[in-house]
């Protein structure tokens, strides 16, 4: 696909989701850690069933992960996992409420139970995941951080960049991760950090940087979306970090956690197994596959343990297909490939736990 092409088809939707913040690696506000808000108590997925409803949090708007399409329905990569999550758990992928929720709100509203899960880029790692209150489910998408830079600059690596200077967003880990690399490096820049991920963008774009820097993903969606000509930007090759972001909950209910991480493991088990959206109803009964047909319901007896039916994996496979369907049909239009995020099978980091 022609990515000029692609960078007009998609920026509509983008627009209408508003503005586009970056990153997802936010420090999160002091006095809001897991240990100083009270988190809703019971049982979430009674609450669930009672409401009627999934509450998800996602993105305000980001290209691929989370949008807006042009009837006003949002879409992505990471509202997907939210649709087959509701799909197991309620019977219906349209039961959900998304909850546009900016990075440094995004661990309150799962902390204080207003949203049920957060699906969009949240990077794992372990501060946030031992202080906040919270679990990640699972790498959803291996990512890491970058620069862009104009093509005509000729740089072409992370070292080319010595003595340059570098938007960064104030009080993100690109921050931190930044001033790490070139110290190790031995090499110098200048950092001119902004407020917010917009003014960070703007002032990139004005030239008074020569590079910006943020998760790789986020820069792609940068580089189709807010030029004219795409092609007169390049984000670089090499990583700066590991960036493996995925769906969070609370930590204070183990059995939606347990649900979270098996619904997601279904989608990387689902492709693994050559199971998709078309065929996921011939094959929960005509596999030869014990696994699968148990997997799918086939077999009896599979959803006890999750406190779920056992059609719970078949309803969300068949709501949004396998996690490579969701895959191409969400990130590979924007030109990106699946590179870690395929298989472990082909290569990839995506490896699925046994259903069984």
């Amino acid at each position: 696909m022609n990515r000029s092409h692609a960078s007009r088809r998609w920026l509509p939707a983008l627009l209408a989701a508003g503005a586009l913040l970056l990153g997802g690696c936010g420090r999160e506000p002091a006095g809001t850690g897991g240990h100083e808000i009270a988190a809703a108590k019971g049982s979430t997925l009674a609450r669930i069933r009672a409401r009627g409803t999934l509450n998800c949090a996602i993105h305000t708007g980001q290209l691929g992960m989370s949008y807006l399409d042009k009837r006003g329905r949002w879409q992505g990569f990471f509202v997907d996992y939210c649709r087959a999550l509701a799909a197991a758990v309620l019977g219906d992928a349209r039961k959900v409420r998304f909850m546009p929720v900016a990075s440094n709100k995004r661990f309150t509203i799962v902390q204080t139970g207003e949203a049920d899960v957060l699906s969009r880029t949240t990077t794992w790692t372990l501060t946030r995941d031992t202080d906040l209150g919270v679990n990640f489910v699972g790498t959803m998408y291996y990512d890491g951080q970058s620069f862009l830079v104009p093509r005509r600059s000729g740089v072409r690596l992370p070292t080319d960049l010595d003595g340059a200077s570098i938007c960064i967003t104030k009080g993100t880990t690109s921050e931190l991760n930044t001033a790490e690399y070139f110290e190790r490096k031995g090499l110098r820049f200048q950092s001119v950090v902004f407020e917010n991920p917009e003014e960070a963008k703007l002032a990139f774009f004005a030239g008074r940087c020569d590079a910006m820097t943020t998760d790789a993903f986020t820069l792609t969606v940068i580089r189709l979306a807010d030029t004219a000509h795409p092609d007169d930007y390049v984000v670089l090759p090499e990583r700066l970090t590991k960036e493996p972001v995925g769906p969070v909950v609370r930590s204070d209910d183990e059995q939606w956690y347990e649900i979270n991480k098996w619904v997601l493991n279904a989608l990387f088990a689902a492709e693994e197994m050559g199971v998709t959206r078309a065929n996921a109803a011939r094959m929960r009964m005509a596999s030869r596959d014990p696994e699968v047909r148990k997997m799918l319901g086939g077999l009896p007896g599979f959803g006890k343990s999750l406190g779920l039916d056992d059609d719970w994996a078949y309803r969300a496979i068949e709501a949004t297909g396998n996690y490579g369907e969701i895959f191409g049909r969400h990130i590979t239009p924007l030109g990106v490939e699946r590179g870690q995020n395929k298989l472990y099978r082909d290569g990839g980091l995506i490896y699925p736990l046994p259903m069984r």
